[in-house]
């Protein structure tokens, strides 16, 4: 069996999520949004590329902060409408400075903690616009 980008399934705006989670842990890292572009630059170059729906543009993860992600692995559902993506993580992939983006634990009285270490300043890195 072989497939192209294009034959995944989209949504209405050209976007299939991606989740991304760390190949040795398992643990995930962040979703995002690909087109067929992005797709098609992630397995050429074998580090993850998405779109930013609020930047309208190709986003090549780690292009700023230099914390790239290595593509091992890379799957589609039955559906074939999200993404699944085994990566190894340099640095942090949150660009609030954790290792994920899921580092907001959620309380059923509507408490938020924290969870993980903060690995950098992302004033530091982006400047105070972020």
């Amino acid at each position: 069996m072989q497939i192209k980008p294009e034959e995944l399934k989209y949504n209405s705006d050209g976007l299939i999520p991606a989740i991304v989670q760390d190949v040795k842990t398992r643990e995930v890292l962040m979703m995002a949004y690909m087109n067929s572009e992005a797709v098609a630059r992630t397995l050429s170059t074998g580090e993850t590329w998405f779109w930013s729906r609020s930047r309208q543009k190709f986003w090549h993860k780690g292009e700023s902060s230099g914390n790239v992600q290595k593509v091992k692995e890379m799957y589609f559902d039955c559906d074939k409408d999200t993404l699944l993506l085994l990566v190894e993580q340099k640095g942090a992939a949150c660009h609030e400075g954790y290792y994920s983006c899921f580092h907001y634990a959620l309380a059923p009285d509507g408490t938020v903690t924290v969870k993980g270490e903060q690995l950098f300043d992302p004033e530091k890195v982006y400047g105070k616009n972020k």
